[in-house]
């Protein structure tokens, strides 16, 4: 940051030029001197004329203000909102004189931060710059002070509706209340104003078509760069080409995209966006007006198709050429678990994608698919960014890392739902995961699985069902693909309540003409040990299997030594549960997704029960849970 004389006025004068170009119609009273001068400034005060200022507040003023009175004694049009700001002359100290003190921060706390306590004084201590405004106060802090010597200047109208707002020094504020009056001025013909346009706007609008070039060709973070200078000024194209890379960059916050949504060539691919976050903050209603200014009623009834889609999660993102060919691949990867491998084909063909035309940056849609939408975190958003696309040329990022560990033995350390949760699953050889309802599923089930759904959102409550007995503990179990010819189903909950008495694997039932292993794990609860349990079965039968609970444990048939229970039994921090996971892991080559456990979605099923009917005299207390369908 510059603060020179000539730098003020190389900054005053542009402005001053500017603002006088761009009026239009009969100038208010105050208008009409700058008008004449094409000045918004006042002549220089003369050194002693600060010094004496200085003596009256009993401070040296701040540079880049004392600076600023030595080319102009005040200023006029500071922003929209502040009509003269004062001089040498005119600026007094505040004394809290409209009370603020008491409403911001408001009372001190123990707990209250640094800044709370710097504007807490401010109101009391701040010399007041602003002379007539639109009920804009002007501070500066004397107390609030850089290491450059800078006071901190604070601004407040009861308009804001917020917290006054801060910059960093003098200049800080007044480059801020520059951009200000470009970002009025530049909206100036949409409301039948007159064009705004000089050398500062055709230069912004010069860098924002390079900085989409650059945003093509991988350059992302310098396109951001330039794309906020140009949206800070309010320049028309900047705001919805910085919006696609402020999105894909796991930002929400005031994602507008500047009227894209409302255009019929880009409104497929963008009200999508905006519906998820609509659907996601709003549990009704259709997107508003706001949301969709200017659209037409075509727009307007394919953005309610497309909420409602995002609603029930059947929404599918589709792209034209090679890359929308890989975007099905991807959908039928993620849907089964394979989020990595779904990643890894969006990631490829990203080459190959082209935009609907000169506003779009990236397939931003994508983001709205309920199944490959999870699998792009900020990290693989900005790997996405950094990719060249569109055949512009640019260097290929480097991968991100995976987001899947290998193998089984994560389950140990964090268990999907909450941590260390109970968990069970039942991995079937050479079956695909559609086709584990034949094997798997209860009595009475549908042949065909459960659309895909979140963790979350998958059913937790349930109610009674005909076909269900109410003694039979089934599992509400997500379904995926478990490694190279394998399927798993998995279920994570806070507790069950084991009976290893009544006990029967649907892994049994599941093994004819293949393998399958079970494997049940519950934390130590309420002073109750661990429970843990391993069964391998093939052809309708059980080969061997391990039951332990605390520190005993039931060895049935040619248990392999690596998944033995160690002769002083398992310890309260996993270790054996881990040596097993991992070592399941490396004899049948399986695995579980991780991401798509947790933040993913996937088909689901109702298993069998995992006990059996009580026998002749047995009772039993139970309470039946059973899903509804989605």
């Amino acid at each position: 940051m510059t603060d020179t004389s000539e730098d003020w006025r190389s900054l005053l004068a542009r402005w001053s030029q500017e603002w006088a170009d761009a009026q239009d119609g009969d100038p208010q009273d105050r208008d009409e001197e700058p008008l004449r001068t094409r000045r918004l400034g006042f002549p220089p005060a003369p050194e002693e004329r600060i010094r004496e200022l200085e003596e009256r507040l009993g401070h040296r003023l701040p540079p880049s203000y004392r600076t600023f009175l030595a080319v102009s004694d005040g200023w006029r049009h500071a922003g929209g909102f502040v009509w003269v700001l004062a001089g040498t002359g005119r600026a007094r100290w505040h004394e809290d004189a409209a009370g603020l003190s008491e409403y911001f921060p408001g009372e001190l706390r123990d707990d209250s931060t640094p800044g709370d306590e710097l504007l807490a004084g401010m109101w009391g201590r701040a010399l007041q710059l602003d002379v007539e405004s639109d009920a804009v106060y002007v501070l500066l802090d004397p107390g609030d002070v850089d290491e450059a010597g800078e006071w901190a200047v604070y601004t407040w109208a009861p308009w804001y509706g917020d917290m006054p707002r801060r910059y960093g020094s003098f200049r800080t504020f007044m480059e801020a209340m520059y951009r200000e009056f470009h970002r009025l001025r530049a909206g100036a013909p949409e409301r039948g104003g007159p064009v705004f346009d000089n050398a500062t706007t055709r230069a912004l609008d010069a860098s924002v078509t390079a900085a989409r070039l650059d945003a093509l060709g991988g350059r992302y973070e310098r396109a951001a760069e330039a794309l906020a200078e140009a949206v800070a000024f309010g320049r028309p194209r900047a705001t919805g080409l910085h919006d696609q890379l402020r999105r894909l960059r796991g930002e929400t916050y005031l994602v507008s995209f500047r009227g894209l949504a409302a255009d019929p060539v880009y409104a497929a691919e963008i009200v999508p966006v905006l519906a998820k976050e609509h659907a996601r903050m709003h549990r009704d209603g259709g997107l508003t007006a706001h949301a969709l200014p200017g659209a037409s009623d075509a727009v307007r009834v394919g953005a309610d198709e497309i909420l409602r889609q995002i609603r029930e999660g059947t929404y599918r993102y589709t792209a034209e050429g090679p890359f929308g060919r890989a975007v099905e691949e991807a959908r039928e990867l993620a849907r089964w678990g394979d989020t990595d491998a779904a990643w890894h084909t969006l990631r490829a063909a990203l080459p190959d994608w082209r935009p609907l035309s000169s506003e779009h940056l990236a397939p931003l849609g994508v983001l709205a698919d309920p199944l490959l939408g999870p699998l792009i975190t900020p990290d693989r958003g900005r790997e996405l960014l950094a990719t060249p696309r569109a055949g512009q040329p640019g260097d290929t990022p480097p991968p991100t890392a995976d987001l899947d560990p290998p193998g089984l033995a994560w389950l140990a350390d964090e268990t999907p739902g909450t941590s260390r949760t109970s968990y069970r699953f039942v991995l079937v050889e050479g079956v695909a995961p559609a086709d584990l309802p034949s094997r798997i599923a209860a009595a009475g089930e549908p042949t065909d699985l459960y659309a895909p759904t979140t963790p979350q959102s998958a059913p937790t409550r349930f109610r009674a069902a005909d076909h269900v007995p109410p003694w039979a503990d089934t599992a509400l179990a997500a379904v995926g693909r478990a490694g190279p010819g394998w399927s798993f189903a998995f279920e994570a909950r806070s507790h069950w309540n084991v009976d290893e008495r009544r006990f029967v694997s649907p892994g049994l039932a599941a093994s004819r003409d293949t393998r399958t292993v079970t494997v049940w794990s519950g934390p130590p609860r309420d002073h109750r040990p661990g429970f843990f349990h391993l069964s391998v079965a093939e052809n309708g039968e059980e080969r061997y299997g391990v039951t332990a609970r605390g520190t005993t444990a039931e060895h049935r048939g040619p248990v392999p030594e690596s998944l033995r229970l160690p002769p002083d039994g398992p310890d309260e921090h996993g270790r054996y549960e881990r040596r097993v996971l991992e070592a399941l892991a490396t004899e049948f080559g399986v695995r579980l997704p991780r991401f798509a456990l947790t933040r993913g979605r996937l088909h689901t099923l109702r298993t069998r029960p995992w006990n059996r009917a009580p026998g002749p005299g047995e009772s039993y207390v139970t309470v039946r849970l059973v899903p509804h369908r989605p």
